[in-house]
């Protein structure tokens, strides 16, 4: 990944052999879009963008809006280690001049100028887990993975090393930094870890990976899948965030205190009680699918336990609450899953930490139960949404998020995803057909 802004894409071609760049942006579904450009027409695309019609993807536009152009951030150059001859590159979405306001890169990079206005850096890490499959969707794509618990199952995650290696090695040579691998808590799921950076770097690797994985699965004739929970009796697919505030300079660690409680600062807990007191809204972001509700609402699976939360509370190093604190100087927030888009999570988790320390927002008592089996005893904790229209419910009325993401995306973001609940509830299951078409 490029450090500069000002780099000059048509020389580091010529330099890297690079013949094609895809220019490539993410909609307000997180649906990965992007042009192929060929590597002589980089330096006018660089200037100027690529040229899309905005109505023609999910960002609340009209055929008679001009020409929306997207961009090409040089720092975000990625060339494809399968492909090296392509270079991948974040844009921002630009119409009559102006940012387009809803875009979620944008939304991101306007958080991301209001901490800096107030002196903060945020940092993070996602979890990515996703499921393979066979091409159809139907079928965990290696008929052995069949384990009753199979988190951790080294034959079943060595039957996969060609991908899980191939993935591997690419955010290696990428920079990433990869750490570990392994196969999660659903047969048929994994998950791959690589180092925290600057949020909006994150949020770029987070929408890179997910084509990555994508590409290189169906390259192996399977099919990856990070929708939230495909399997109703298999635990879902999570994408946890690791989150800390940092000094402009990304040297002081400002979440973390020695002398603070579980070594966290009182500048953390203030960034906690905001993203609790907005949590329920923030659903309609991190879980932004009809399918989302169907993980953090979820019955006991088949391994024993969701994983998932389904209360806006958080603990120590105690996995089955909404936000974890599992070390020093940083929170585990949990309730994102993998339906969420790279660029908005961060926002929401962004603006609802900078409204809690505006507001010294108190997160609560911490609670060291087991959720998973105590949680039914607690009569004063706020409760998640049972479904997207309740989510999106939420976040229409949350005057935080509006003030702190803009009317202009939240009004773009509800109109759609209202527009998808109401497709959903436009036909009758087979669950609904089998139990009432006799009533």
């Amino acid at each position: 990944m490029s450090t500069e802004t000002d780099t000059d894409l048509a020389r580091v071609a010529g330099e890297r052999g690079i013949r094609y760049f895809l220019i490539s942006y993410v909609d307000l579904f997180g649906a990965l879009r992007a042009k192929l450009v060929p590597a002589a027409a980089i330096g006018a695309m660089q200037r100027d963008g690529a040229g899309f019609a905005g109505f023609a993807t999910h960002l609340d536009l009209t055929p008679a809006h001009p020409d929306m152009f997207a961009v090409p951030d040089p720092a975000s150059l990625i060339q494809l280690p399968w492909k090296p001859e392509v270079g991948w590159l974040a844009s921002d979405l630009v119409m009559d001049g102006a940012p387009v306001a809803q875009g979620p890169r944008q939304v991101l990079k306007a958080q991301i100028t209001r901490a800096a206005g107030q002196g903060y850096r945020m940092k993070t890490g996602v979890e990515c887990e996703y499921f393979l499959l066979t091409p159809d969707g139907e079928h965990v794509a290696d008929p052995h993975d069949t384990q009753p618990k199979p988190c951790y199952d080294q034959s079943a995650l060595m039957r996969q090393f060609d991908l899980i290696e191939e993935i591997c090695d690419c955010m290696g040579a990428l920079g990433w930094g990869p750490y570990q691998n392994d196969h999660e808590d659903a047969n048929g799921q994994f998950e791959m870890n690589w180092d925290y950076d600057d949020t909006l770097v994150t949020a770029d690797r987070h929408a890179f990976f997910k084509f990555m994985v994508r590409t290189l699965a169906e390259k192996r004739g399977m099919r990856a899948t990070f929708m939230p929970k495909p399997f109703n009796q298999l635990t879902g697919n999570g994408c946890h965030m690791h989150v800390s505030l940092w000094s402009l300079d990304g040297t002081i660690n400002l979440f973390h205190d020695d002398d603070g409680e579980l070594g966290l600062s009182d500048l953390a807990y203030g960034f906690l009680g905001g993203v609790m007191h907005s949590a329920d809204a923030l659903c309609a972001l991190f879980n932004p699918t009809v399918n989302s509700y169907k993980r953090i609402n979820a019955p006991i699976t088949a391994s024993g336990a969701t994983w998932a939360p389904n209360a806006v509370t958080y603990s120590g190093n105690n996995r089955t609450h909404m936000v974890r604190i599992p070390d020093a100087g940083r929170f585990e927030f949990r309730l994102m899953d993998g339906a969420t888009n790279p660029y908005l999570a961060q926002a929401g988790v962004l603006a609802a930490g900078l409204d809690g320390i505006a507001h010294r927002r108190d997160p609560g008592e911490r609670l060291d139960i087991n959720m998973y089996e105590d949680g039914h005893t607690l009569h004063d904790v706020k409760k998640l949404p049972l479904n997207l229209l309740d989510a999106l419910r939420l976040l229409e009325g949350s005057d935080i998020l509006r003030a702190a993401l803009g009317s202009p995306f939240l009004d773009a973001y509800l109109k759609l995803k209202m527009q998808e609940w109401n497709a959903f509830m436009s036909h009758a299951s087979t669950w609904e057909r089998a139990h009432t078409l006799d009533i």
